[in-house]
């Protein structure tokens, strides 16, 4: 599968692993904040990279203190309408200092690259069936703006 990293199209070598699943042996994986709180000692243990997905309603702030141990953090947009994933892209960025691939994923459209870019997201998993070279355009929809940013 291809996703947007650093205003590129590139290849995604990283796995979702669902809750209850076994933990690959190798290879990139991310794994839900629940499970990440409940089995840190043996996900830290994980010869390759970790990453955690966060819900809408899970708070940026159970990684505090973890941060510097994942590579990856993807934020869950499930619908078009749900905004709460810009506040936790701020959140970690400008409060948490976190300084990794933050990553939008799901319902992510052409029409918010350009805002969810400034305020931290440096990687897009779009859904099924969206196209990659439309939603790079987004980009460049806006040339002047109005407030401070918080690019990646």
């Amino acid at each position: 599968m291809q996703i947007i990293k650093d205003r590129g199209i590139v290849q995604d070598t990283w796995k979702h692993v669902e809750d209850g699943d076994p933990i690959p042996a190798q290879g990139d994986i991310t794994v839900s904040l629940a499970r990440w709180l409940d089995d840190k000692a043996t996900l830290t243990a994980h010869a390759d990279l970790i990453g955690v997905r966060l819900a809408p309603e899970d708070e940026a702030s159970a990684l505090t203190g973890d941060l510097d141990k994942l590579a990856l953090v993807a934020v869950q947009f499930p619908k078009f309408t749900d905004g709460r994933g810009y506040t936790t892209a701020r959140l970690l960025r400008e409060r948490m200092g976190y300084r990794g691939e933050l990553r939008a994923i799901g319902y992510v459209l052409r029409d918010q690259i350009f805002y969810l870019h400034r305020v931290g997201f440096n990687a897009f998993e779009l859904a099924a069936g969206k196209s990659l070279t439309d939603a790079l355009e987004g980009f460049g929809d806006f040339t002047v703006t109005y407030q401070g940013a918080n690019p990646p």
